[in-house]
This record gives structure tokens, C-alpha cells and sequence, in this order.
């Protein structure tokens, strides 16, 4: 039994995170080569991120939410926690047709909080939860396989199973909170003029489309790493 899991057997299971693998290197390189190309697509409007945001905030009563600039690519987000908006340089400062359409994304989050949005306020609630479990997952996962075939083995082995269906249940809250928040972008940016017209309102929609592809790859990479552990845990039995 050590042998098994110790050796060829652990690293055979591999092969069921191969699709996974190849779908978060086709969205990397979609999210990649769509904000790229639309990165350097000027809006009509001469809009920077920063200025389509505080449009979209202040529209919707949030003109106390500030908008700030951090380091970093493509490391935008909104903290609902300090409820602040924080945009990567680039986003920030430049008026192109990706800037805009991240910064409405993010715009989006931050109408979903102030909206009371039930899935991003489960997601919400979950993430310190998630986090200890993503942490403490694998460890117990591996000691419960070295315990063996045994009953204190199959306890520890299936505490790690469940610490783990955490984090697939905390991906899959994940894509309604992030298709959502595209979609309120679009509609905002379109119902402000953000995006001039057609091309620049399909430009933007590509951005953000490509983005949410990489939470569906992170969400087949959670499910793929789980049957990979059922499976090991099918040649336990």
C-alpha cells in the first residue's frame, strides 16, 4: 500500500488534472491575448479606468467608495471588507477599452455589495472557512494515506475529503458572483456611454469573457483535483 501511494500510484492520479490543465492554459492565454490586443484600442470617450469607475460608483450612490491605484498586473479587485476599489496602474491611468471594461467589472462587484447580492455575500462569509480548509486539506489528505487502510486512516483520509469539498463549493459560488458582475458592467457601461459604440461594447465584452473563463478553468481544476482524491481514495477500498 505504500508503494502505491507513494510512488507511480499518487503521481499516475495526475492524469485526471490533464483536461483541467489544458483549459487554464487556453483561458490564461485568452484572458492574455484580449486585454493585449485591447489594451492598446483607445475609447472613444478618452476614459481612463479610474474615471469610468467613479462614473459607475457614483451613479449608484457609492461616491464614498475610493478608487486607488496598486502594483501589479491585472491585479484589480474590490475589497468589500475596507469598501474600496483598487485598480492595477495600467487600468488606472489609461483610457483604453480594456481599462474601462475591468474597472466596470470591479464597478460590478462593488453594486453587488451594496446591493446585498446573496451569492457574493456567501462568498463572502465562506472565504476565512475556505482559506483554513484549502490550507489543511491536502496535509490531511496525505497523512490520512500513509495511516493506510485503517479506521483512525479512513477518518483522517475523509476529514481531508470534506476540507476539500470547500474549496470546490467556494469555486462554484465564484462563477454567478464574477458572470454577474461582467454583466452589470456591460449594462452600466452601455447605459453611461462609457463604450462609444458596437465595436468598443464587443471589445469590452471579449475582455471580460476571456476573464471569466479563467474562473471556470479554476473551477475544473477544484473538481478534477477531487475526483483525482476520490479516486485514490476508490483504491483505498
Amino acid at each position: 500500500m505504500y508503494g502505491y501511494y507513494g510512488g507511480y500510484g499518487y503521481y499516475s492520479s495526475m492524469i485526471f488534472l490533464i483536461p483541467a490543465i489544458i483549459l487554464t492554459l487556453i483561458a490564461q492565454t485568452k484572458v492574455n491575448s484580449a486585454y493585449a490586443k485591447y489594451a492598446r484600442v483607445a475609447n472613444r470617450r478618452g476614459l481612463t479606468g479610474a474615471q469610468a469607475a467613479r462614473m459607475i460608483l457614483d451613479a449608484n450612490g457609492m461616491s464614498d467608495v475610493p478608487v486607488e491605484m496598486i502594483g501589479g498586473k491585472l491585479s484589480d479587485h474590490y475589497d468589500p471588507r475596507r469598501r474600496v476599489m483598487r485598480l492595477s496602474s495600467q487600468v488606472y491611468s489609461e483610457p483604453s477599452v480594456a481599462s474601462v471594461a475591468i474597472a466596470a467589472h470591479e464597478a460590478g462587484h462593488a453594486i453587488q455589495h451594496s446591493v446585498g447580492y446573496s451569492p457574493l455575500q456567501i462568498r463572502n462569509a465562506i472565504v476565512p472557512v475556505v482559506n483554513l480548509c484549502s490550507n489543511a486539506s491536502w496535509p490531511i489528505l496525505i497523512i490520512g494515506l500513509f495511516l493506510g487502510h485503517s479506521t483512525m486512516g479512513d477518518l483522517v483520509f475523509n476529514l481531508g475529503v470534506l476540507l476539500f469539498v470547500a474549496t470546490v463549493v467556494f469555486q462554484l459560488i465564484t462563477l454567478p458572483v464574477e458572470f454577474n458582475a461582467s454583466r452589470r458592467a456591460l449594462e452600466q457601461m452601455e447605459a453611461m456611454g462609457i463604450v462609444y459604440d458596437n465595436s468598443e461594447a464587443r471589445g469590452a465584452k471579449k475582455v471580460l469573457s476571456a476573464a471569466a473563463l479563467t474562473y471556470v478553468a479554476a473551477l475544473a481544476m477544484a473538481v478534477s483535483n477531487l475526483i483525482r482524491i476520490l479516486a485514490m481514495r476508490g483504491r483505498r477500498d
